[in-house]
C-alpha cells in the first residue's frame, strides 16, 4: 500500500475542489448605502411602490445598515459610475392577510436592495383579478405588466399553504405573459426565490417557485431563504406615534436575528451579484439558435413569395400587352 492510497477513498471528491478565495471586508464601506436620497425619488413612486422604507433615524440604525456588503456594495457603486442604471427590481408577495409574514419578508429583502442601491418597487397584489381570458385591461393586470417590463429582475417570496406555494402568488404570475409577440417579459432576467412557513422546516415553495422561474426563462440564483415557524421570526408591530419604542424596535415587525435573517442577506447579496455581472450580457442570452433558424426560414420563405409575386405580375404585364390593341389609351399593336 503506497502512501498516497486511502483505504475508502475520496468520497467527497475533495480533490476536484477549486481553492477558495478569501474576499476580506473592505471597512471604508462599513455602513456605506446606496440607497436613494428622498430628495432625488420620485415622490409617486415613493408613495406607491416603496412601503417597506423606515424613518431615517430607524434606517440610519437598524440591522440593515449593519451589515457587511463592502464586496456588493463596490460592485453597485462600479456598476451606476459607469453609466450603469441602478438595478431595477420588482418584489412579489403572496399573502393578502393583515399580517402578511411573506410581505413582511418582502419589506426586509427590499430594505437590503435598497441600501445596495436597486430600484426596488413592491407590487400590491390586492385587488388584482383571478386570471381570466377578458380582464387584462383590468388596471391591476396592467400594473403588474409593466412592472415587469421594466424590471431587470424580481423577488419571490410567498406562504407555503397546503404544502405549495398560494393561489394569491401563482395568480401574479399568471397574469405576466410568457410572451407577447416577439417579446419575452421576463426573459433574461434575474430571480430570487423565498418562502415562509407556518410549520417547520420546507423547501415546497421554493422548489415551486424555481420550475415557474425556469418555465419564465428567467435565471434563478443558486442560493434560496425558507423561514419555518415564521410567527416566531417576527418582532411585534409598533405604534409609530411611540417614539421611543419605535426606534427601539427598528419600526417593529422586523425579521428577528437568525440563521434565517442571515441566510435571506445571502440571497439578496447573491441576487445584487448575479443581477448586475447579467444585466450587461442581456441581449446576448436573448439570442438562440432555434429562433435565428426561424428567423431565416421566415425571411427566406418572404423573399420566395415576393419574387414570386414580382415574376407573375411580370408575367401577367407582358400577356396582357400581347393581347391588347390599347393600353391606357395607348396604341400598343406592333410594339
Amino acid at each position: 500500500m503506497t502512501a498516497t492510497t486511502r483505504v475508502n477513498g475520496d468520497l467527497n471528491n475533495t480533490e476536484v475542489l477549486r481553492k477558495p478565495i478569501e474576499i476580506p471586508p473592505d471597512h471604508a464601506y462599513t455602513g456605506k448605502t446606496l440607497a436613494i436620497p428622498e430628495a432625488e425619488d420620485d415622490s409617486t413612486t415613493r408613495a406607491r411602490y416603496r412601503p417597506f422604507l423606515q424613518s431615517k433615524d430607524v434606517a440610519r440604525n437598524d440591522w440593515i445598515s449593519k451589515l457587511g456588503l463592502s464586496t456588493a456594495v463596490k460592485m453597485a457603486e462600479a456598476d451606476m459610475r459607469d453609466g450603469g442604471e441602478r438595478l431595477k427590481v420588482l418584489v412579489l408577495y403572496g399573502s393578502l392577510r393583515q399580517r402578511s409574514y411573506s410581505r413582511l419578508l418582502a419589506y426586509e429583502s427590499a430594505r437590503i436592495l435598497f441600501r445596495l442601491g436597486c430600484d426596488v418597487r413592491i407590487y400590491d397584489p390586492t385587488a388584482l383579478p383571478v386570471k381570466d381570458d377578458v380582464q387584462h385591461n383590468d388596471a391591476k393586470v396592467q400594473e403588474l405588466r409593466s412592472l415587469s417590463r421594466w424590471s431587470d429582475g424580481h423577488v419571490w417570496v410567498s406562504p407555503e399553504q397546503h404544502g405549495n406555494l398560494t393561489a394569491v402568488f401563482k395568480n401574479q404570475i399568471d397574469w405576466i405573459p410568457l410572451s407577447t409577440g416577439s417579446v419575452r417579459p421576463t426573459q433574461g432576467r434575474t430571480l430570487a426565490i423565498a418562502q415562509v412557513s407556518g410549520g417547520s422546516q420546507s423547501f415546497n415553495t421554493v422548489n415551486s417557485l424555481r420550475m415557474l422561474g425556469r418555465w419564465m426563462r428567467m435565471f434563478t440564483i443558486p442560493n434560496q431563504s425558507s423561514v419555518p415557524k415564521a410567527y416566531t421570526q417576527f418582532t411585534e408591530e409598533r405604534d409609530p406615534g411611540d417614539d421611543h419604542a419605535y426606534l427601539e424596535a427598528e419600526g417593529g415587525s422586523r425579521l428577528m436575528p437568525s440563521g434565517n435573517r442571515d441566510r435571506l442577506v445571502d440571497c439578496m447579496e447573491e441576487f445584487v451579484k448575479y443581477t448586475i455581472v447579467m444585466r450587461q450580457h442581456f441581449d446576448l442570452f436573448n439570442d438562440r439558435y432555434s429562433e435565428r433558424s426561424e428567423r431565416e426560414a421566415k425571411r427566406a420563405r418572404e423573399e420566395v413569395a415576393a419574387e414570386t409575386k414580382e415574376k407573375a405580375g411580370q408575367e401577367g404585364n407582358a400577356k396582357g400587352l400581347g393581347g391588347k390593341e390599347v393600353v391606357n389609351g395607348v396604341d400598343v399593336n406592333g410594339i
